[in-house]
């Protein structure tokens, strides 16, 4: 039978990696995690009071086979135990933290001797949710817990940390408070709906929508950059087959990770790596090469280098600087037809400039001029520059380039970006419910059923930040979390 989430129960679990280490940390939270801990606790050959104990104050000692054990009095480990009285702990609740050494069998029988004394094993996330439940913070911020751990990057954590600080949970409370009162005053009009009295006025409603609305989709536009710099900004390498995009992949990386030959076609899949420059991830994707083929394998894979060109926010393309003027004008038209300008960062790389070294600048011009013909304003958005994959020239003036390019990233990192899915959803949503709201006033809907569209919209900021939630959504969130956290 699956434990209640909302039981009050005290739960243990192993906070720290899983495996063997120098150390690892047990927890356990809950109305008896004093009195358990305390059971197996000793200082100085002598079992420890509960009455001595101080919180946020750790103690030296043993950790010992209680009485009822056939081990009674034996000696498990040397410990170092912090207690947490309620509700100045992580969870709100009485915590108990004890920091062994890092043997496997160590915390496993720790464990097992906690939950002989009265604990259970916690549930993954049960930590954080009973701190969400006693209202040490809230859901979004909650969920910024498991962002702070799973950050791989500077940037990544900055947003987090921004998270759970609470900025965006400030930004929607400023929203909903703007809108419950207007919806408090439509809700009197319904409640006075015989006398014909209009207590929300309609000009203001309309000056607070535009407020509301816009505010909304700022932060439903920001989950492209909140998930690119949380997960890492996509880049797709892209061109014919051949250019030396496996190449290029692996001189990034400073390893061989994709497979590099002469054979058109080795590269089949997409192959994804990452790369931390100057404290933001870049998500580099190897694609198939572009090309005519009747081979059903490689066309799936051709078929998901377009997908990726399309999901990525920097495309590289790669042409071969060998193969003639026309003919590589012709590759960099494509690769400009297949990307969005408008929207994503293209960089051309003239490849293999190693083996053609005086035709590179006549080279460069002329793409340049013919980008520009093409893209008119939007040209502003692409690179162009000469490469050797093979022999590394070039690409310092690449990681130079991507530096250039990481820089209007890092100018959104102190704004409030959405990074969660849920979030974004959740905002679509609301945006959905205003623009309800605002159809209704423009074609004269009654007050009840613009109240209720403005109820929606309410019910939505409020699941972000947990003021309306389920036991459904509950569970899915924090289910995600590791056990311990």
């Amino acid at each position: 039978m699956r434990t209640s989430f909302l039981s009050d129960d005290t739960i243990c679990a192993v906070a720290t990696p899983p495996g063997m280490g120098a150390i690892a940390v047990v927890r356990i939270s809950g109305p008896k995690s004093h009195e358990i801990a305390c059971g197996l606790f000793q200082r100085n050959g002598q079992p420890v009071s509960m009455e001595k104990i101080k919180s946020h104050h750790s103690y030296y000692g043993n950790i010992v086979f209680p009485a009822s054990s056939e081990h009674a009095g034996e000696l498990l480990d040397e410990v170092l135990v912090t207690f947490f009285n309620a509700p100045h702990s992580f969870t709100g609740e009485d915590a108990v933290e004890i920091s062994t050494h890092g043997s496997i069998y160590v915390q496993q029988r720790l464990l097992e001797l906690l939950v002989e004394q009265g604990a259970r094993m916690a549930m993954a996330g049960e930590f954080t949710r009973r701190a969400f439940v006693n209202r040490r913070f809230d859901l979004a911020q909650a969920e910024a817990v498991a962002d702070i751990i799973a950050s791989q990057s500077e940037a990544a954590h900055r947003l987090a940390m921004n998270q759970l600080k609470g900025g965006f949970s400030k930004e929607l409370q400023t929203l909903r408070s703007g809108l419950l009162e207007i919806t408090s005053l439509m809700e009197l009009e319904l409640d006075f709906s015989e006398e014909d009295v209009e207590f929300a006025d309609r000009s203001r409603l309309r000056s607070l929508l535009d407020k509301t609305q816009n505010h909304v989709k700022r932060l439903t536009d920001s989950f492209r950059w909140g998930n690119a710099i949380k997960n890492g900004i996509p880049v797709a390498i892209v061109g014919e087959t051949n250019t030396g995009k496996s190449t290029l992949l692996n001189a990034l990386l400073g390893e061989d990770r994709a497979i590099v030959s002469d054979i058109a076609g080795t590269t089949r899949d997409t192959i994804e790596e990452v790369m931390n420059l100057d404290g933001i991830l870049f998500r580099f994707i190897d694609t198939a090469g572009i090309r005519e083929t009747e081979e059903t394998i490689e066309k799936i894979g051709i078929e998901r280098t377009f997908r990726k060109i399309h999901e990525a926010e920097i495309v590289l393309g790669m042409v071969d600087i060998t193969q003639g003027l026309e003919a590589m004008k012709a590759a960099a038209r494509f690769i400009l037809n297949k990307a969005d300008p408008a929207h994503q960062t293209l960089v051309l790389l003239l490849n293999k400039s190693d083996r053609c070294p005086d035709t590179a600048a006549e080279a460069i011009d002329e793409i340049k001029n013919m980008v520009c013909e093409t893209l008119g304003d939007d040209a502003a958005h692409v690179y162009i520059q000469t490469l050797s994959a093979k022999t590394g020239n070039g690409m310092d003036a690449l990681r130079q380039t991507l530096k250039e390019i990481q820089q209007r990233w890092r100018v959104h990192q102190n704004e409030t970006l959405v990074t969660n899915v849920r979030h974004y959803e959740a905002l679509s949503h609301a945006g959905q419910s205003l623009d309800a709201v605002r159809r209704g006033l423009d074609d004269g809907l009654p007050t009840d059923l613009v109240a209720q569209d403005l109820r929606e919209a309410l019910y939505y900021l409020g699941s972000i930040t947990g003021e309306i939630t389920t036991e459904e959504v509950l569970g899915s969130v924090f289910s995600r979390f590791c056990i311990g956290k």
